[in-house]
């Protein structure tokens, strides 16, 4: 028998998540933490948009909010609401076909790109066999990023290519299954003649599945 206090708050969160902008909003706050005005620009909406779904989802504690200064900066109320987009996600994929088309045609828009998983990632990388390049903005590489990952944003790439060893392989990763970043990397890599694949998982995804996530500053590439 359900207990009706206890669905009446589990139906706040599906309230909080029904609404794109919203979710939008909590993807890009899995990557790092963010001002109002830094959300609406990267989610493209208004900023009085953005406040409002901002103000439902505090209303739901599904982010919480810290004041500095004359700005509010925004981040996830715990890994949990993370992983509970990746659930989400993951059902979507299994439950409605449209999402299964949307991740269809994601798979052939990227069909000349070459795909490596987690154990043979990591296994490469114990062996020296390969770097691993987070191509995400620098400002989500310190909120988290792979252990042993070093931080080149996509726009940077072209220019820091010598850092990269000829003799390794590169693995790029994003933000995730969806995210094009790392597909970009490694048109580019391989325009370039080097070997490279892409890993599909982002920081969360690879949190979800029982890995360890790290943060700040770490290698960032030998600068020459």
């Amino acid at each position: 028998m359900s207990n009706p206090d206890l669905d009446i708050h589990l139906a706040r969160l599906g309230k909080a998540l029904a609404a794109p902008g919203r979710i939008a909003i909590l993807e890009l706050l899995t990557q790092a933490p963010r001002t109002v005005e830094r959300l609406a620009t990267d989610s493209g909406q208004s900023v009085a948009n953005t406040s409002q779904h901002l103000r439902v989802l505090r209303e739901a504690r599904l982010v919480d909010a810290e004041k500095n200064g004359l700005y509010v900066t925004y981040r996830l109320a715990s890994d949990a609401v993370a992983d509970l987009l990746v659930r989400l996600r993951e059902v979507g994929e299994e439950q409605l076909a449209e999402v299964r088309v949307a991740r269809q045609a994601l798979v052939e828009k990227t069909a000349d790109i070459e795909e490596i998983d987690r154990r043979t990632l990591l296994q490469r990388m114990r062996k020296g066999e390969a770097i691993l390049i987070d191509v995400r903005p620098h400002e989500e590489y310190v909120a988290g990023h792979l252990p042993g990952a070093v931080s080149i944003p996509l726009p940077e790439l072209g220019s820091r290519l010598p850092e990269l060893p000829k003799g390794r392989e590169v693995v790029a990763y994003c933000r995730g299954p969806y995210c094009m970043l790392a597909v970009e990397a490694v048109r580019t890599l391989t325009r370039k003649g080097r070997r490279a694949r892409r890993l599909e998982d982002g920081v969360v995804e690879w949190r979800a599945a029982g890995l360890k996530v790290v943060s700040g500053e770490a290698a960032r590439g030998r600068r020459k």
